[in-house]
């Protein structure tokens, strides 16, 4: 599992990816993610989702949306 600050830079990088990629303000992409499945299961150790790259979590994310 990640430390603390490693999770939290690691949602900071996200959050700015899903900003740029829909073109959305960065408190509506931090909105988007925190009440996203893929945010739930990025915080379960089970999942390892937080050994995927940040670009594949931002396309979860966007899928999770449609």
């Amino acid at each position: 599992m990640l430390s603390d600050l490693l999770m939290w830079n690691k949602i900071g990088r996200i959050v700015t990816l899903l900003s740029e990629r829909l073109g959305i303000s960065s408190e509506h992409a931090l909105d988007m993610f925190y009440t996203s499945r893929t945010c739930k299961l990025l915080h379960d150790p089970s999942t390892q989702l937080y050994t995927f790259s940040d670009a594949y979590i931002v396309e979860d994310v966007i899928m999770e949306q449609q």
